[in-house]
């Protein structure tokens, strides 16, 4: 097979984050997870007082969560951080940050930051504690309010497979927010479970094209077990 020359390992993957970046990181729960450089980062000193953009912070003690529980969080911006407690025990202790942002209207934000516009106005969130701040517009009749499109430095994504240029598939429902993430930073990091050869994948099912990827990164610590991924034994 021929060589990716977008590989990296995740340890020089991590030092590229510094302190105090924004990283845009897909997954929804923790289905879609860059796990491997996410775990990468918690063994890390240096990528600290992160900004993390994501649907939510993991599980307690899965993907984000090892995260959270690392000290390496200042600030989370997305929807449903309830789902992990230990997010909600940091935001009580006010050791972490957050900023809701419906869901719909982040992923709208995400995709408006990776097509260069610079943002929208929306209906959701009008009335609400979430429109505080926001400039208000009333179109026909009726107020809404404008969300700015969201980009980062970094972006960590999680595909399923990536050929040896860089593009990318990825399986079912664990697309997620990966493919427009991949689209609104500066430097893309892929996390894939697969590398094959250029040619090998079926051009419809490819979502991400390489030029949007900077680096891949071979998930070497996670493995898929009933359609879970389960950390390898060392």
């Amino acid at each position: 097979m021929g060589e990716c020359k977008k590989r990296i390992s995740a340890k020089d993957a991590v030092k590229m984050i510094q302190k105090g970046d924004s990283l845009l990181v897909g997954g929804f729960g923790i289905c879609g997870t860059p796990f491997t450089l996410i775990d990468t980062i918690t063994e890390s000193n240096h990528a600290r007082e992160l900004t993390i953009i994501s649907n939510n912070l993991g599980e307690a003690g899965k993907g984000l969560g090892k995260l959270l529980i690392s000290k390496h969080i200042k600030k989370a911006i997305g929807s449903y951080f309830t789902t992990n407690r230990d997010a909600v025990k940091a935001w009580n202790n006010g050791e972490l940050e957050i900023e809701l942002i419906p869901q719909g209207s982040l992923a709208e934000a995400i995709r408006a930051g990776g097509a260069g516009i610079a943002g929208f106005y929306t209906k959701t969130g009008v009335g609400t504690e979430i429109a505080k701040g926001k400039e208000e517009r009333d179109f026909e009749g009726e107020t809404y309010i404008f969300v700015r499109g969201i980009r980062a430095r970094l972006a960590l994504i999680k595909a399923d497979k990536a050929d040896t240029m860089g593009n990318l598939v990825y399986a079912r429902t664990a697309r997620n927010f990966n493919p427009m993430m991949a689209t609104a930073a500066d430097i893309v990091i892929a996390e894939v479970d697969e590398i094959v050869e250029a040619g090998t994948l079926d051009p419809e099912q490819i979502i991400t094209p390489h030029n949007y990827v900077d680096y891949v990164v071979l998930n070497d610590r996670y493995e898929k077990i009933g359609g879970e991924y389960v950390e390898r034994t060392k």
